[in-house]
C-alpha cells in the first residue's frame, strides 16, 4: 500500500501505541484485499457494543486502548436501555458489565448514540466514504443513500474511526458496485407494507448470498428499502442492492443488466414465510424505528390495550423527537426502548416465541434469542399484541 507521510508516522509509533496498532489493522486488511491506499472517511459506526456479544475478552481489549476517534463515530445497539434497564428486567451483573463497555467506548470519544440507524441522526451524503459495521446500516448507506462502505467488523470499524481512514477496496470503488444478479419480482408493484419487503429481503438474501442484486418489479418507499436491505444482509450477506428506477445509483448509472443471471421471484414464495404460530411477545424496531414508524404504531394502538408484551426499539434522539407518538404507545401498554434491540439484549430471551415485522429479526431471533419467530405486518403485530388471534 502507498502510505502518506502522516500515515507512515503513525505506523512508526509517533502517535502512540494504540494508533500504531489501529493503522496496522487497516494496512493488513488493505493488503488482503489489494487496496492501493487509505481514503478519508466522513463517519464510523462500531459494532460489538453489547456485552452479550463481546463478553469479557472484548471488554478487556477495549480498556487497553488509549486514543480518541478522529471522525464522528456512533455505537451499534448495546444490551440494554441505558436509562430503563431495570424496567427491562436486566440482571444487575450484566448491567454493570454493559456500563463498563459503554464507558470504555466513551473514553475513546465515541458518541453514545447506540443505534443501528445512524442515518437518522447524522447527515450522510451520496459518495461519502464511511466505515460502518452494522449490516443493515451498511446496506442502507450504500443502497438508499449512495454512500460507500464495506461491511466492517467491529475492530476494523474502530481502527478506521481512530485513524479517520479506511482501505480503498470493495464497495469504496465505483467499479465494484455494479449489479451482479437480477431479481424479477412478478406481481408485487402494489405492495405497501414493511413486513412484505422484510420477507422479500429474507428470501432474496437466501438466494443471492453476498452478490449485489438488481431488483425489478417493486416500488419500495424509504422505510421499505430499510427493511429490504436489512433482511438481505441478515439472511445472506448483501451490503449493496439496487432497485430499478428507485435507488440513486440505479437511476444515475442506468445499469445495463441484460447479460446477468435472472432469478424470478413469485410473491407466493415470499408470502409463504408469513407463518401463524402462537407467540408470547411482539417486538418491533429491527432496524430501529423511524419517527414515521413510531407514529404508525401509535395510530394502530388507538382505542386498544396491549395484553401481550410489546417491545419497540428506536434511537434515543428519534424517541425524543417523537414524544407524542411514544407517549401514546406507552399509554396503551407498549414500551419504547432506546440504545438496544431485540437481538442483542438478553431481555427477550425469556420468551419461547416472538412476533416481528422484520425480515432481519426473522433471520436473527432464533439464534440470538433462542426463540421461535413469526413475521407479519405491523398491523398484524399490533393485533396480536392487543389480544387478537
Amino acid at each position: 500500500m502507498q502510505l502518506q507521510p502522516d500515515e507512515e508516522a503513525i505506523l512508526a509509533g509517533e502517535a502512540g501505541e494504540t494508533r500504531q496498532q489501529m493503522i496496522e489493522i487497516l494496512i493488513a486488511l488493505g493488503k488482503v484485499f489489494s487496496a492501493d491506499r487509505l481514503v478519508p472517511i466522513q463517519s464510523a459506526q462500531v459494532s460489538g457494543a453489547s456485552y452479550k456479544t463481546i463478553g469479557e475478552a472484548g471488554l478487556e481489549w477495549l480498556t487497553m486502548l488509549d486514543a480518541r476517534v478522529s471522525v464522528p463515530t456512533v455505537l451499534n445497539p448495546v444490551g440494554m436501555d441505558r436509562v430503563r434497564w431495570r424496567e427491562m428486567k436486566i440482571n444487575s451483573d450484566f448491567a454493570k458489565k454493559q456500563e463498563e463497555v459503554i464507558n470504555a467506548y466513551a473514553r475513546l470519544g465515541i458518541k453514545l448514540e447506540c443505534t443501528c440507524t445512524p442515518y437518522y441522526i447524522y447527515q450522510t451524503r451520496f459518495g461519502d466514504h464511511l466505515a460502518w459495521s452494522e449490516s443493515s446500516a451498511v446496506a442502507y448507506a450504500n443502497s438508499v443513500i449512495g454512500a460507500r462502505t464495506n461491511r466492517e467488523g467491529g475492530p476494523s470499524a474502530l481502527a478506521a474511526a481512530i485513524i479517520g481512514k479506511t482501505p480503498e477496496y470493495g464497495l469504496h470503488r465505483v467499479e465494484d458496485r455494479k449489479p451482479q444478479v437480477v431479481l424479477n419480482i412478478d406481481g408485487a408493484t402494489g405492495w405497501n407494507e414493511t413486513a412484505l419487503y422484510g420477507a422479500l429481503g429474507y428470501y432474496v438474501g437466501s438466494e443471492v448470498g453476498d452478490k449485489i442484486p438488481y431488483l425489478q418489479g417493486v416500488r419500495p418507499k424509504r422505510n421499505h428499502l430499510k427493511a429490504l436491505g436489512a433482511a438481505m444482509a441478515a439472511s445472506g450477506a448483501v451490503a449493496l442492492f439496487h432497485v430499478e428506477g428507485i435507488t440513486p445509483e440505479a437511476r444515475i448509472f442506468e445499469y445495463d443488466v441484460s447479460g446477468l443471471e435472472v432469478i424470478m421471484v413469485e410473491p407466493e414464495e415470499v408470502l409463504a414465510l408469513m407463518n401463524t404460530i402462537p407467540v408470547d411477545a411482539v417486538a418491533l424496531g429491527c432496524p430501529h424505528c423511524s419517527a414515521e414508524e413510531l407514529t404508525e404504531i401509535a395510530g394502530l394502538l388507538e382505542g386498544r390495550r396491549v395484553t401481550r408484551p410489546l417491545y419497540i426499539f428506536a434511537a434515543r434522539k428519534v424517541i425524543e423527537a417523537s414524544a407524542d407518538a411514544v407517549a401514546c404507545i406507552e399509554r396503551h401498554g407498549g414500551r419504547v426502548y432506546a440504545d438496544t434491540c431485540m437481538v442483542v439484549s438478553p431481555a427477550l430471551e425469556q420468551y419461547g416465541a416472538i412476533m416481528v415485522n422484520s425480515g432481519k429479526a426473522f433471520a436473527y431471533v432464533p439464534n440470538m434469542c433462542g426463540a421461535a419467530v413469526r413475521i407479519g405486518t405491523t398491523e398484524a403485530c399490533i393485533d396480536i399484541a392487543t389480544g387478537g388471534t
